[in-house]
């Protein structure tokens, strides 16, 4: 099943609250720890299905390892699913 990917706004609010984690001077690391697996169960949620599941692993690995907390993965799989969805969109036309 394919899902519609949500909003680029919400993605980057996402991964703008990854971020927050090194906000406040001390936590850092530390926060992710709680962050990584809520993260990774809103990332199967809001993009679900295979992509989804994978994500959600990637997602949860690059938010508990160190210093990867840059990486905007709700970011890059709202990219990667507009990019196929309109690369089908534009298959169908040029069948027609």
């Amino acid at each position: 099943m394919n899902k519609k990917p949500p909003s680029l706004i919400f993605c980057i609010l996402m991964d703008l609250a990854g971020y927050l984690t090194f906000a406040v001077p001390g936590i850092g690391e530390f926060g992710d720890i709680f962050w990584a697996p809520v993260s990774a169960i809103i990332f199967y949620k809001t993009f679900g299905g295979t992509k989804g599941f994978f994500g959600s692993i990637f997602n949860f690995i690059e938010e508990a390892l160190p210093f990867t907390d840059f990486v905007p993965s709700f970011s890059l799989m709202w990219l990667w699913m507009y990019k196929s969805e309109n690369s089908i969109e534009s298959r169908a036309i040029n069948k027609q």
